[in-house]
């Protein structure tokens, strides 16, 4: 089998490769593109079959490491299984399993992802990234300044996963008053002397653009050592695929058999990387997106447009996480969907974007979206998630959080069309989101003891405009004044 260990960018028809730790501790390609592998490794069966076995006998740290070697070859293979090590203990999880599934009703299951110190799925891969940058820096004797945007769990994720790591700082983009209480305290109630958050004046996409401009700024990035934490980075999505492996592999007894999952997505990462595992022939059937109200993604795939919506019509929803109307890693699929013609692609996330978006409606390309790629979609609206919250806690016994309901809800319109089991991502826990909850069920949703806290906490955040070189100088500033 042969070892993937070079990466292109989406918009570089060139094909300059790059290895894995120096786009680690970037974020874009300098083409303003985003960064894949040249191909994708190939899984074979006695390979599926040994992880079977692996994964019973070690554990989810152990698979983890035999995934990222399929992907980096210059980190020895026993500093991957250290750093894996390191990543997912039950230090830092709650389940011993780390992703536990269990079966929610007849053919639909939970993959639960948010059993990590901030409750949400980002932790999957937030913690592995912040020990693979601290690695790496301590080998370059270098330092990174984390340039990040957040609609809800991506900031604590990063921040819980960076705080006190020698050499990193973390300036993270908020849209202000866009995120839950609990999602602002986790974050703003950090005092950590290398975390700084920043609550800009406009919605999650306005947070993302300020992000790609300041990254765009070749000079600034450079003198400044910034790096991206986002979906963007692609050591995020290779962290993400092991679960997508794990899950199949629990749900299943023999590697002829197919699973299905069903994805809550606003930024297309977390179900990029089920596109990615797909492709590596991991025996995925369906990847069903399951968007809110918010459904740029949702009309892509039913009718082969891509409209991004201006920040004034993005929609503040309670499914908060996903209120996003321009997906960055959307772009990593179109340019597999295209062959990957870096030209196309790059016209299309470089200009069309910009404009009115673009349209594959009457592509060759896109029927193949679903018949060669598996992809499926649909929309929750807030009376969706809410009854679906109310019928999983009055009649199974179970409380979900909203854009886990969102996922259900889509799996279950898709589930007459699959014939496969379907899994369910989780998103994240109730807690997050007690309003919603309330409203669906009359109670308040279980506060873990490890975050008994968190609302109390003295908040810590500074107010920006919308204007990426007041984010600039204020980086500069903090960078001049605080040592890591």
């Amino acid at each position: 089998m042969v070892v993937c260990v070079e990466y292109i960018s989406t918009r570089d028809s060139s094909r300059t490769p790059a290895k894995f730790t120096d786009i680690l501790l970037g974020g874009l390609a300098p083409d303003g593109g985003l960064y894949l592998p040249a191909e994708y490794p190939q899984l074979s069966d006695e390979q599926l079959t040994q992880w079977r076995n692996l994964l019973a006998e070690q554990g989810y740290a152990a698979l983890a490491a035999e995934v990222l070697k399929l992907f980096v070859d210059d980190i020895p293979a026993a500093d991957l299984e250290a750093i894996a090590a390191r990543a997912y203990t039950t230090r830092k999880f709650a389940h011993e399993e780390i992703v536990p599934l269990t079966e929610l009703e007849d053919g639909l299951w939970i993959g639960h992802l948010s059993e990590g110190p901030t409750a949400a799925f980002k932790d999957m891969a937030m913690q592995l990234l912040g020990e693979l940058f601290e690695y790496e820096l301590a080998r370059r004797g270098e330092t990174l300044n984390i340039l990040g945007a957040t609609s809800g769990d991506t900031g604590s994720s990063a921040e819980y996963a960076m705080r006190g790591r020698k050499g990193i700082r973390v300036f993270m983009l908020t849209p202000a008053g866009r995120m839950t209480p609990f999602q602002q305290a986790q974050m703003f109630g950090l005092d950590d002397p290398n975390i700084f958050n920043i609550a800009l004046d406009g919605v999650f996409d306005d947070c993302q653009d300020v992000v790609k401009a300041v990254s765009a700024d070749a000079d600034f990035k450079r003198d400044n050592r910034i790096g991206a934490v986002n979906s963007i980075n692609w050591a995020r999505l290779m962290a993400q695929v092991v679960y997508y492996v794990s899950s199949w592999l629990k749900l299943t007894d023999s590697n002829d058999q197919k699973v299905s999952f069903s994805v809550p997505t606003g930024n297309f990462g977390d179900i990029c990387a089920g596109h990615i595992a797909r492709q590596m022939g991991l025996p995925i059937d369906r990847l069903i997106v399951a968007t809110n109200e918010n459904d740029v993604l949702d009309e892509f795939f039913r009718t082969g447009s891509y409209r991004p919506r201006p920040a004034e019509e993005t929609l503040a929803t309670s499914s908060p996480s996903m209120d996003i109307s321009r997906a960055s890693n959307f772009e990593r699929f179109v340019f597999d969907l295209l062959g990957r013609d870096a030209e196309r692609t790059a016209q299309f996330f470089g200009i069309d974007v910009r404009a009115d978006g673009f349209s594959l409606a009457e592509d060759d390309t896109f029927p193949e979206a679903a018949a060669t790629y598996g992809f499926a979609s649909g929309r929750s609206t807030h009376e969706d998630r809410v009854a679906t919250i109310r019928d999983t806690f009055e009649r199974l016994g179970v409380m979900l959080d909203p854009h886990t309901a969102d996922g259900v809800k889509v799996a279950r319109d898709w589930r007459g069309q699959v014939d496969t089991p379907i899994v369910c991502l989780e998103t994240a826990l109730p807690v997050k989101f007690a309003e919603t909850i309330k409203e669906a069920t009359g109670q308040e949703p279980e506060t873990p003891e490890r975050f008994a806290d968190v609302l109390d906490a003295e908040r810590h955040v500074t107010d920006l405009p919308n204007d990426a070189e007041t984010v600039k100088k204020f980086i500069t500033d903090s960078i001049r004044t605080t040592e890591v």
